[in-house]
């Protein structure tokens, strides 16, 4: 499947219809660190690691990855 980008419009409305997304936090670990924004539940996997770390990642729903 290919990647697609979303906005956190698209998010909130899918969210809204009851769509189960798993999000996937690729910030650097200093980036991630800093910020004072962190999803609840989401996969902290920084983007350079994600190949090692794809066991982890439910394939029963959609992925959204982000980052800074």
């Amino acid at each position: 499947m290919e990647a697609t980008r979303i906005t956190t419009d698209e998010v909130r409305e899918r969210l809204e219809r009851g769509e189960q997304f798993t999000f996937v936090d690729t910030r650097n670990p200093t980036a991630w660190g800093e910020s004072n924004t962190k999803l609840p539940n989401a996969i902290r996997v920084a983007g350079n690691e994600l190949a090692q770390h794809l066991d982890e990642i439910p394939k029963d729903r959609t992925v959204i990855t982000y980052c800074t």
